[in-house]
């Protein structure tokens, strides 16, 4: 981990990256009117959501209870959201969290978003969700019996 980035270790590192995310993204010429005139975002409201989401994913804090695909899907029915859209969100979350962090965390954030964005790209226009592979194990693999 290079020494001037830290990993993801806090909700404050949390709603860091959130904020960072939606300063780029607010002003974005692809996606920022979707924020500002489609969703017509109230970011005071929406950082501690969105910070309790990435916390959850990131820290296993279980401090985020909601559904995110909903909300993607009301604003879907107001302006079809595309591929070129979840692309553009991804190189901006990719950026943001390389410019302010570094480390296991830092990749599963960004491993995490891709997985979200195709999932919802996928379910928002009638396909199957993408299998992306399975989930890794944590679990320690032991040999039972006598001589094989």
């Amino acid at each position: 981990m290079p020494a001037d980035r830290p990993d993801i270790e806090t909700r404050a590192d949390c709603e860091r990256l959130v904020r960072a995310f939606y300063s780029r993204a607010l002003d974005d010429p692809i996606i920022g009117y979707i924020f500002t005139d489609v969703a017509k975002l109230d970011l005071d409201a929406h950082v501690p959501v969105i910070a309790s989401f990435w916390e959850t994913i990131l820290l296993g804090a279980r401090s985020y209870g909601g559904g995110a695909f909903r909300p993607h899907a009301a604003i879907h029915a107001r302006s079809p959201l595309q591929r070129g859209h979840f692309e553009r969100w991804l190189a901006l979350w990719r950026e943001t969290v390389d410019e302010l962090f570094a480390g296991p965390r830092a990749e599963l954030a960004k491993r995490h978003a891709e997985r979200v964005a195709g999932a919802f790209h996928a379910r928002l226009h009638g396909r199957p969700t993408p299998y992306d592979g399975p989930a890794p194990l944590h679990i320690a693999v032991t040999q039972h019996g006598g001589d094989a």
